[in-house]
């Protein structure tokens, strides 16, 4: 069953730019792994430094068991605490329904 991670992110004042510098070589990397099915970063449009990450993958648990772990995630995580106002605001989704345009 896919799973959908929906990630939210505060970023500082002053940030943003290193923010999504290490953000978009994450998503660069991780496209190229077998259970990636997607990603789509979103801004708030009254805040600039607001985001949404909508992640999703075929595997929960290689998520949890090796997707994390890898080697080109290690800067992102390093990075975070002086990126970000508050923790990330992580939620695991589990899809019911898809509907697309024709």
């Amino acid at each position: 069953m896919h799973t959908t991670y929906l990630i939210g992110f505060q970023v500082r004042p002053g940030q943003r730019e290193r923010f999504l510098e290490l953000l978009n070589a994450l998503l660069d990397a991780m496209r190229h792994e077998k259970t990636f099915l997607n990603a789509t970063l979103h801004r708030d449009g009254a805040d600039e430094n607001r985001f949404l990450l909508h992640e999703t993958w075929s595997d929960h648990q290689d998520v949890i068991d090796v997707q994390i772990n890898r080697p080109y995630r290690q800067a992102w995580h390093d990075a975070l605490p002086d990126l970000l106002d508050a923790p990330r605001d992580i939620s695991v989704w589990h899809p019911m329904r898809a509907d697309h345009a024709a």
